[in-house]
């Protein structure tokens, strides 16, 4: 089956033109199918093989998201494999996974921002928190973004996001601030270092950032809020301030680069479980 799987990574990689993350996540979450069946050929797997596959998973204690996602995968997978008759019938299209519960993410309120950005932070580390929060990036499209992706001119970003969608996320005044000080201090670092790189956020060594150098920074920054974040609570916390400050789904739906509507709708939950909070503390008092 691994030739298969390697056809099969050719397609999302060439014709979906799915990001490196997913593919990865793809290629691990199918690997551990095949690993799982040994020298069972696709042509003879059955709804029993994924049906004890997925009964062993839960064995060995995997979360129910990871579960989900691998049989997601598998049915993306056996999905191709029908459609390009390497198998006659598909024998996961019967099988569906539990849905998982919606878990309202967590956010930092406008006081726990405020605070975030009063640190005395190095202009390195400060981009990075404004890029998140300011712009709402997700991590991998920060650890992608190049100098040519920013228009200072107009103020605004050029995102990459999944699926190799192209987005215009604008910026304010203070991300406008920050950045034209952090591109002072990249040009110094790049000079200082004889280097030459399109990368727009690089370390103080002139390297190119990574998504852990990203998540140490949250994470250190969350202690001193007494806080457990991480990046993604970043973006959760723009979302949910722009639909507090009346911004329309539908426009902050384009900001974070969702295709699905119904992704951003999570968000006018927390709104209304914070209304629900306010009220009840005032007519408590």
């Amino acid at each position: 089956m691994y030739s298969l799987l390697s056809d099969f990574i050719d397609y999302i990689e060439i014709e979906k033109g799915l990001s490196q993350n997913t593919i990865n996540a793809y290629r691990n979450d199918i690997s551990s199918f095949i690993d799982y069946c040994g020298e069972e050929e696709v042509k003879n797997i059955t709804r029993l093989h994924i049906s004890s596959y997925i009964m062993f998973l839960h064995e060995e204690n995997i979360s129910p998201s990871s579960i989900s996602r691998k049989v997601s995968s598998l049915k993306s997978f056996f999905k191709w494999a029908c459609a390009n008759e390497y198998i006659l019938s598909n024998p996961i299209s019967s099988i569906e996974t539990a849905k998982l519960p919606k878990h309202l993410p967590k956010v930092l309120s406008l006081k726990e921002i405020n605070t975030l950005f009063s640190f005395k932070l190095p202009i390195y580390e400060r981009i990075i928190i404004e890029l998140l929060y300011s712009c709402g990036l997700r991590v991998s499209e920060m650890c992608s973004l190049n100098i040519n992706n920013i228009n200072m001119k107009n103020k605004h970003l050029i995102i990459l996001g999944k699926g190799s969608k192209e987005r215009i996320v604008p910026f304010g005044q203070s991300a406008y601030d920050c950045i034209e000080l952090y591109l002072k201090e990249r040009d110094y670092i790049l000079s200082k270092a004889n280097l030459s790189t399109s990368a727009f956020v690089i370390r103080e060594n002139g390297e190119k950032i990574t998504r852990q150098d990203v998540y140490r920074l949250v994470h250190k920054l969350g202690k001193l809020l007494n806080r457990d974040i991480s990046p993604h609570t970043l973006r959760h916390t723009f979302a949910t301030h722009l639909l507090e400050n009346g911004a329309d789904l539908r426009v902050v739906q384009e900001l974070l680069g969702h295709s699905d509507v119904s992704t951003t709708q999570l968000y006018t939950h927390i709104t209304k479980k914070r209304l629900k909070e306010i009220y009840f503390k005032v007519n408590n008092t």
